[in-house]
């Protein structure tokens, strides 16, 4: 068992204490001791830190990274050697290089399991989720959580690795994309698949109310299928089901569904989406959290630290165009008479979705994923540019050309809010960082891939100056752990795993960009992944040090 000694650090504990001068003893794969000037004559390594900062490793809690161990795991089974070699190179080091030691996947509704037992409709899940979640048909073998979590036993894991259970999937494999309302025998179904992965070790349920069929179902309904929560001590991950207009009536909502589970809630990527609600209705929303909390509710919120969001072409269509039938809502935009219903229903607003064609404007929505041949040159161009260059109608017909062309699978980024809003929501004590990092097939991801937890260093604290270091350090380790209920994970603490991270806090931070998306971060002297060394001045050395959770 190696003993190795991180001397004379600064030590971040990552319960957002002021932080301290001392030495790091990490003995396996736990920290033994944490104190002044510890005896290293037991040990086999000792690390000059010169008063580097020393926190726990970083825990990513919302990323839908879901299928990217397990591609790992195929290419390493494969016969092609240059696969073998190269398998996963890339996966873990986007995360290692960030400090992130930790990921929770499976959120926003969206999971690679269960699948439905009818083969369209499973084609229709898998074409659905290929904006967040990529490629999902070779991994038809993952059929539940039971077996998700088999098969990320098997893989050579760079980070710990944990997941909730998507409550659209659970949907539309009991139901199909039906708009219909879930009947008594189906919320039983559905409730019963919870409870088994509950049981299993899944972390939690995510519920996706923005994204099809969720978007069909209600707070009551919800709140009678999540009850194993209470009794699992579980979480629900909330993608409420309005950021923009709706934004406080989404929020409530949600608190209705934590009420009627009587189980923990935590808002996902929580912001105020549209011109008119910038530097408003966030302030309202947080009133509505707050209130709850004081009543004795256990919410909090998650929030990335960007101005641009990122998600499905397909979900800038009214639910009520769609009427739980993609492949007819496809074929509808294939003609005009289809696409002249959508440009109607795009210039009403909704109670219950989001219209950004009229809350922000088509020159904020810019196409990120594609892969057919005759759309890789609009990749990286706001709709309103590729209407006009490309000499559509206008931005309906260009959008509708493209969803058809794609079978509904492309992806956007979004440029939806304001920086002051974001800042009210990091100040929070309550809130965690998260990436919400898609993985769509594509070269041009949002930057939060690749930097957003150097970003939250380098940009909120040194930069901005908007929280202290050690505030951002505990909403990027203690708190997570705390909100999905990881044990012995991000503290600084004796006897806690040996997750940690050393690096300058002046020189650590991120490099990419909207443009420029696919960089590295820079500057992390030292990563550790179960006290096994995992990054050595930038160079992933280990990625196989993860476990799951």
């Amino acid at each position: 068992m190696e003993s190795i000694v991180l001397k004379h650090g600064m030590i971040y504990d990552g319960t957002g204490e002021r932080p301290f001068y001392g030495d790091v003893w990490i003995a396996g794969d736990r920290i033994k001791k944490v104190g002044e000037c510890l005896d290293a004559e037991e040990v086999s390594r000792v690390i000059e830190l010169n008063g580097l900062a020393v926190t726990p490793g970083f825990i990513d809690m919302h990323r839908h990274c879901d299928k990217s161990p397990l591609e790992v795991l195929k290419r390493q089974r494969t016969d092609d050697k240059d696969l073998q070699q190269n398998a996963g190179n890339d996966y873990g080091t986007v995360l290692l290089r960030q400090g992130i030691t930790t990921v929770v996947t499976g959120h926003c509704g969206i999971s690679m399991y269960p699948l439905p037992k009818n083969q369209e409709i499973l084609r229709q899940m898998w074409d659905y989720y290929a904006p967040v979640l990529g490629k999902l048909e070779p991994f038809s073998s993952v059929t539940s959580y039971a077996k998700y979590r088999q098969q990320l036993c098997s893989c050579r894991l760079p980070v710990n690795t944990g997941a909730v259970l998507g409550m659209g999937a659970v949907r539309i494999a009991v139901k199909g994309f039906s708009p219909e309302p879930l009947t008594g025998e189906e919320r039983k179904q559905c409730q019963e698949i919870v409870s088994e992965a509950l049981k299993q070790g899944a972390l939690g349920v995510s519920i996706g109310l923005m994204y099809l069929p969720e978007c069909y179902g209600t707070a009551k309904e919800l709140g009678e299928i999540l009850q194993p929560l209470k009794h699992h001590h579980g979480i629900v991950t909330a993608h409420i089901r309005g950021e923009g207009d709706s934004l406080v009536k989404s929020v409530e909502e949600v608190i209705e569904i934590g009420r009627l589970a009587g189980c923990r809630v935590e808002i996902s990527h929580f912001k105020s989406c549209g011109v008119k609600n910038w530097n408003r209705e966030i302030y309202h929303a947080i009133e509505r959290i707050e209130e709850a909390r004081r009543e004795g509710m256990n919410i909090s919120c998650d929030f990335y630290p960007y101005d641009c969001g990122s998600t499905t072409l397909m979900s800038m269509i009214p639910p009520a165009f769609t009427a739980g039938d993609i492949p007819r809502a496809l074929q509808q935009l294939s003609t005009k008479e289809g696409q002249e219903m959508l440009r109607e229903m795009l210039k009403l607003s909704y109670s219950d979705w989001d219209n950004y064609a009229i809350s922000l404007g088509w020159d904020k929505v810019i196409l990120s994923s594609a892969e057919c041949s005759e759309n890789q040159e609009k990749i990286g161009k706001s709709v309103a540019e590729i209407a006009k260059e490309f000499g559509y109608y206008d931005e309906v017909e260009a959008v509708s050309h493209i969803l058809t062309s794609e079978h509904g699978t492309a992806a956007a980024i979004i440029q939806s809010m304001y920086p002051s809003d974001i800042d009210a929501v990091a100040r929070l004590p309550y809130a965690s960082l998260i990436s919400d990092a898609i993985y769509a097939e594509t070269d041009r991801p949002h930057p939060r891939m690749y930097g957003a937890f150097p970003r939250m260093i380098a940009d909120f604290v040194k930069k901005r100056k908007v929280l202290s270091l050690e505030e951002a350090i505990k909403k990027m380790t203690s708190l997570p752990a705390s909100r999905m209920g990881i044990v012995d994970r991000g503290r600084i603490w004796e006897g806690y795993f040996a997750d940690i991270n050393v690096f300058d806090p002046d020189k650590f931070q991120d490099r990419a960009t909207y443009t420029q998306p696919v960089q590295y971060a820079e500057n992390l002297a030292y990563c550790f992944v179960n006290g096994r060394l995992a990054v050595r001045e930038d160079q992933v050395v280990d990625d196989g040090s993860g476990a799951v959770i």
